[in-house]
């Protein structure tokens, strides 16, 4: 489905928004999120595939975003919306949710 300029600006700052962390910060979670004990993922393999994908996103520049990019910030935006009080961060309590949101690139203890 094309996307018009008004609604690409609008779903690129929601996007960013929403995704609080650097792509650095969120690689860097992406792996120790998947390291256990005895085995550390490949960098390029570690986390889940929307955190990948997010990642991926945090590097690209507007122009070059293709449709299922602009799908996972459709998502990543939703589901940030939907599970936290933007007005109330940084008050997680909740660490299963804080860790769930940061493998999207959302830490909502950030300020």
């Amino acid at each position: 489905m094309p996307i018009d300029a008004l609604e690409l600006d609008a779903l690129w700052e929601d996007f960013h928004r929403v995704v609080n962390m650097t792509s650095q910060e969120l690689a860097a979670w992406l792996r120790v999120r998947d390291a256990d004990e005895t085995a550390e993922a490949l960098p390029e393999e570690a986390g889940t595939p929307t955190g990948r994908h997010v990642l991926t996103i945090l590097q690209k520049r507007r122009i070059d975003l293709t449709e299922d990019d602009l799908r996972v910030m459709r998502e990543v935006v939703d589901t940030v919306d939907d599970r936290t009080d933007m007005a109330d961060e940084p008050a997680a309590e909740d660490t299963g949710l804080r860790r769930r949101l940061m493998t999207i690139g959302h830490d909502p203890l950030k300020p």
